[in-house]
C-alpha cells in the first residue's frame, strides 16, 4: 500500500532525488536476522525480527552496536509528526559499535575499531563537508520533500523518515554506515562506552547550540528545556564563561537535577507549569532581560489552547509559543537560538518584537557533528572536564525499547538519557548505572 508519504514525493514532487549513498541494504547471504526497533504508527514500535545488513556500497561499513539511545527528537516520530515514516522502519539515530565488516574503498578504518557514528550521514566531498559542516552535507539525502519545503536539503540522518533520506537506523544489533571513514570516530581504549556514545548527537547539538550563538564571559542565559539538551547546553554555557544560567521546564525534577548537577549558585529555575507567565518571571530576576536564549525544548507539545486546537486541526505543524518567550525575555539586541528540532509552519511569532527590540533569533540548525566531536573528544571528555555520564539515569537491554519509548515519552522516574545496551555491549562502566528493565522505571 503506499503512504501518504509516498503519494507526496512519487505524484506531487516528481519522485526523489538520485543522492551518493543508498538507503537500500542487502541481506547476508546467510539469511541472519538480528533484532531491531521498527515503527508501525502513532505510539506503536516494536522490536523485530530484521534480516541482518550487509556492504552495499564500496564505502559501507557494517557496525555491531553496543549502545543506543532514545533521544527526545524520536518522540516526533513516536507520536507521527514526520508524516514521511513508514511502516517497518528501523529507528535510532544515537549509536555506536564494533566494526564488524568494511567495504573494500574504507581505508582508514579496520574491523574490531570501535567507533562511534554522527546522527547525520555525510559524503565528505561536497563543499560543506569539507568543511565539516556534515548536517548540511548535499549528497545523501533524496527527500525531494524537504527540498521544496525547505529550498534545500540537510544531509541524510539515521533512522529518522524518509524526509531524512530512509535509512534504517542504530536502534538495532547492527547498521549499515554509508561512507563509513567519514562517519565514524575511532575512540580510544580509555574512554568508555558511556562517555563515546552521546558524541553521536546530545554532545555536539548542545555544544554547537551555545557556540553558534555566541554565549560567552559574563552572559546571563536562559535555557528553555531541561531534557538532556538542555542540561548539557547549561553545562557547555558555563564552561563558556556565562555569569547565570535560568533553566526553564514544566517539570520540577528536572530543574532540580539541573541545579544540583551545576554544582554552583550560577543556575536557577523557573517552573512553567500552570499556565505561569514565564517572561514575567524572568523579568522579575533580570528586569533588562537574557543576554542569550537557547530552545532546546520541543514543538509538539502546545501550552495554550489556541494552539493546541490549530495544531490538532494541522492548521500548524509547530508551535511558536517558547520562541515567543524567548523573543520576549531578551534585552534589546540579545540573541535566541533555536536548537529544538522544529519540523515546518508556526502561527503568530511575535515578529514585531523580533524586529523592534532588535533580536538576533538564529536557527542553529541540526548539528554539524564532525565540526565538534573530535574536540570534545580529546578537549573535554579526555580531559575530565565534561563528564556527559552525568545524564545518564538508567541502563537497559534492547528488547526493552517499547516500553521504554513510553517511559521517555512520560517522563517517568526521572529518565533522562538511557544507555540501551545490546548482546554486543561491554558490561556497565564503574559509575554508570547497572542493567535493569524498563518494567521497573517507575
Amino acid at each position: 500500500m503506499q503512504t501518504t508519504a509516498n503519494f507526496v514525493q512519487d505524484k506531487v514532487l516528481g519522485g526523489p532525488l538520485e543522492t551518493a549513498a543508498v538507503p537500500e541494504y542487502k541481506h547476508r547471504e546467510d539469511g541472519s536476522q538480528m533484532k531491531a526497533l521498527a515503527w508501525f504508527g502513532s505510539e506503536n514500535v516494536e522490536v523485530v525480527e530484521a534480516a541482518v545488513p550487509d556492504i552495499t556500497q564500496d564505502q559501507d561499513i557494517i557496525l555491531k552496536v553496543t549502545g543506543s539511545t532514545v533521544c527526545g527528537s524520536d518522540l516526533h516520530l513516536y507520536h507521527s509528526e514526520i508524516v514521511t515514516m513508514q511502516k517497518g522502519d528501523v529507528l535510532g539515530h544515537e549509536f555506536m559499535g564494533v566494526i564488524d565488516r568494511i567495504g573494500p574503498n574504507v581505508k582508514n578504518l579496520k574491523v574490531g575499531d570501535r567507533v562511534v557514528v554522527s546522527f547525520q550521514i555525510a559524503c565528505g566531498t561536497c563543499s560543506f563537508c569539507k568543511k565539516k559542516l556534515s548536517s548540511f552535507c548535499d549528497r545523501t539525502n533524496n527527500s525531494t520533500l524537504m527540498k521544496t519545503m525547505y529550498g534545500q536539503r540537510d544531509a541524510g540522518f539515521f533512522g529518522y523518515s524518509h524526509f531524512t533520506g530512509g535509512f534504517p537506523g542504530g536502534q538495532a544489533e547492527y547498521v549499515k554506515v554509508p561512507f563509513g571513514d567519514v562517519n565514524c570516530l575511532k575512540i580510544p581504549d580509555s574512554v568508555s562506552d558511556e562517555k563515546a556514545l552521546y558524541l553521536s548527537d546530545v554532545l555536539p547539538t548542545s555544544y554547537h547550540a551555545v557556540v553558534d550563538t555566541e554565549v560567552g564571559e559574563g552572559d546571563i542565559v536562559g535555557v528553555w528545556g531541561a531534557g538532556p539538551i538542555g542540561q548539557c547546553s547549561i553545562k557547555w554555557a558555563l564552561l563558556k564563561g556565562a555569569k547565570k544560567v535560568v533553566v526553564i521546564d514544566l517539570v520540577q525534577d528536572r530543574i532540580d537535577f539541573a541545579i544540583k548537577e551545576s554544582g554552583s549558585d550560577k543556575v536557577v529555575g523557573v517552573n512553567a507549569s500552570g499556565g505561569k507567565n514565564v517572561v514575567e518571571e524572568i523579568l522579575k530576576l533580570y528586569p533588562d532581560g537574557l543576554d542569550v536564549a537557547l530552545d532546546c525544548g520541543t514543538f509538539h507539545e502546545p501550552k495554550t489552547l489556541l494552539h493546541k486546537v490549530q495544531k490538532t486541526l494541522m492548521l500548524e505543524t509547530d508551535v511558536p509559543e517558547t520562541i515567543n518567550e524567548c523573543i520576549l525575555a531578551v534585552r534589546k539586541r540579545g540573541r535566541v537560538g533555536i536548537i529544538a528540532a522544529y519540523s515546518a509552519y508556526a502561527n503568530g511569532v511575535a515578529i514585531g518584537a523580533l524586529m523592534e527590540k532588535g533580536v538576533r533569533l538564529q536557527g542553529n540548525g541540526q548539528a554539524p557533528v564532525h565540526l565538534y566531536w573530535e574536540e570534545i573528544l580529546h578537549d573535554y571528555i579526555m580531559t575530565g572536564k565534561f563528564d556527559p555520564t552525568f545524564m545518564i539515569s538508567h541502563r537497559v537491554p534492547l528488547e526493552d525499547f517499547k516500553e521504554l519509548y513510553d517511559k521517555f515519552d512520560k517522563r517517568v522516574g526521572g529518565i533522562q538519557k538511557v544507555f540501551v545496551e545490546t548482546r554486543f555491549s561491554n558490561p556497565p562502566s564503574a559509575g554508570c548505572p547497572k542493567t535493569t528493565r524498563a518494567k521497573d522505571i517507575v
